[in-house]
């Protein structure tokens, strides 16, 4: 079974309505209780990095979410839930979950770091459709998605871990854009899988192999 963790900062109606159609069994709650016994989670998120932590805080997601992944548990995060399982994020300049060693920068300033966009071209958010290539090896989550295939990305912070080495995939967004990483039992995407046709749904898929077609653990 999978959980949904929903702490009034996710992009929640659409992930439930992708696993409705892959057919995968979920539960979606605000109680870390409810998805104590839960074979894997999906850690969504649209909006501010602060306020999405607060709202981690309060609900009581901060610890659990240390405590499954620190316990091996399969987990990923999807969008802002992608950034918030680093330790920083420049957004409100904010302590974030730790899962994974690294920060969260605007583009503006990795571009100016790097001498692009000096003519204004490229807009924030990176918005739209934007297709992937691999890195290291790709990922078991990526099997059956051809390289280049298109995703949809809305985001103006970056990905930046401490170890190039987790990043599965990347788009090109004048800079080297960290798409997909994988560290351990932690994945995360920073395009939206439910959000991304055929290629997104076939991510989805992998993920929650184990209950297709034979219904899942209980939660």
């Amino acid at each position: 079974m999978t959980g949904i963790v929903d702490y009034n900062a996710g992009n929640i109606r659409s992930v439930e309505h992708a696993l409705d159609a892959i057919g995968a069994p979920f539960v979606l709650s605000k109680k870390p209780e409810e998805l104590v016994n839960c074979d894997r989670l999906i850690f969504p998120g649209v909006g501010d990095a602060s306020y999405a932590m607060k709202q981690l805080k309060l609900t009581g997601f901060d610890v659990f979410l240390k405590d499954w992944a620190a316990a091996g548990k399969q987990l990923i995060g999807i969008c802002l839930g992608s950034q918030i399982i680093f330790d920083h994020s420049d957004e409100g300049d904010v302590a974030c979950l730790g899962l994974i060693k690294g920060s969260i920068r605007h583009f503006a300033d990795i571009w100016k770091e790097n001498g692009v966009n000096g003519d204004g071209s490229l807009k924030v958010p990176h918005m739209g459709w934007n297709d992937i290539a691999y890195e290291n090896g790709g990922s078991a989550l990526l099997d059956g998605v051809p390289e280049h295939s298109d995703f949809y990305f809305v985001h103006s912070y970056v990905i930046q871990p401490d170890d190039a080495h987790i990043i599965r995939a990347y788009a090109d967004y004048g800079i080297r854009v960290p798409a997909v990483v994988e560290s351990g039992n932690v994945a995360a995407f920073q395009f939206h899988p439910e959000k991304s046709g055929t290629y997104g749904m076939r991510i989805l898929r992998n993920y929650c192999k184990a209950d297709l077609g034979n219904g899942g653990s209980s939660c």
